[in-house]
């Protein structure tokens, strides 16, 4: 396996724009005969994920008075918050057919990794999550294209959970269906829990110890390297010019609705805003944190046009490939909440 460092000429780059930039160009346009291993630590901003729509997802007045960068990033999932104290991974590989959504696969080496640094409590749990003692420290996504997929998450280290409260915009739902109240009481940091002889670290401390664990190996000179080039950056600066610093990509128009719904189900949140004109859907926008292949756009463009009926909703849907745009979820779900 390759590790990539992100750094320019030497430097470390802490601009989600470019991070999440460099990742999406190691998946598309770096093929390498092992997989890829990329780490990197970023400024304050919030993630979101794929299908969100970020006004409903961010504090927008926190986000506009400490001038935190929002970016929306390719893979589905939910918002989170980074600083200097979250560490993000990301796993670079080609598509098996079996990998996508198998997040045991992916987090498997980190957590081992932890495990070894005093950790015992860590685990995966539910869909997606990484805990200590039922508190998250980890939310992961995926994302697949061309015969490649990522597998990428966060690890709160030594972040400030109370920029976390205040920055993201939880759904009352989705913390109910957890049995919970606040963020606060769901997440934590993972450094209270190593031993004693790490706890002089910092996140770039724990980054070079983690790595060191993953591969094995007691030097930084025995693990394997791919070394961005020139013509990488004008490629990696080329593609935050058109996505990840892009405002249109990042935020873009969220047009008024008429029909609004958002539930919790099976896959995760799905919220559906529609205008319905004449009897026939006229305009549609489907958001969440369900993880899907393909493009969400191709189902709004096979429900635009349609009249809004259960029976038409549930024909349309008893057509499309479900499990690619949304995961394992029956169309009876999706048409109690469409309809």
């Amino acid at each position: 396996m390759y590790y990539v460092k992100n750094q320019r000429d030497g430097k470390e780059i802490h601009d989600p724009r470019i991070n999440l930039a460099i990742e999406y160009y190691l998946l598309n346009e770096v093929k390498l005969d092992e997989p890829i291993l990329l780490f990197y630590i970023n400024d304050n901003s919030i993630i979101i994920g794929r299908n969100q729509n970020t006004y409903e997802e961010v504090n927008t007045s926190y986000v506009e008075e400490n001038e935190l960068k929002v970016v929306r990033r390719f893979s589905g999932g939910g918002a989170v918050y980074h600083d200097m104290g979250v560490l993000c991974f990301c796993f670079i590989t080609e598509d098996d057919g079996d990998s996508f959504r198998d997040f045991k696969k992916f987090t498997s080496p980190v957590i081992d990794a932890l495990h070894q640094m005093g950790v015992e409590g860590a685990e995966l749990k539910g869909r997606n999550d990484l805990v200590i003692d039922g508190k998250k420290f980890s939310g992961n996504a995926m994302y697949a294209k061309n015969g490649r997929m990522t597998a990428h998450g966060t690890l709160m280290f030594d972040s400030q959970i109370e920029a976390v409260v205040k920055a993201l915009k939880p759904k009352k739902h989705k913390l109910e269906s957890k049995g919970i109240k606040s963020i606060r009481s769901r997440v934590t940091n993972i450094k209270p829990f190593l031993d004693d002889s790490y706890q002089f670290m910092n996140a770039k401390d724990f980054r070079d110890q983690l790595l060191l664990n993953i591969y094995e190996t007691d030097a930084k000179e025995n693990i394997k390297e791919y070394v961005l080039t020139d013509k990488d950056w004008e490629k990696i600066e080329a593609f935050a010019k058109q996505y990840t610093a892009n405002w249109d990509w990042n935020y873009g128009k969220s047009p008024e609705f008429e029909i609004e719904r958002s539930e919790r189900l099976s896959v995760g949140t799905v919220e559906v805003k529609m205008n319905v004109r004449k009897g026939n859907i006229e305009d549609i926008r489907i958001y969440g944190d369900f993880f899907g292949l393909g493009e969400i756009e191709d189902v709004e463009n096979k429900l635009m046009g349609i009249p809004y009926t259960k029976n038409a909703i549930k024909e349309t849907f008893d057509n499309i490939d479900k499990n690619k745009y949304f995961g394992n979820i029956d169309t009876e779900e999706l048409v109690d909440l469409f309809y």
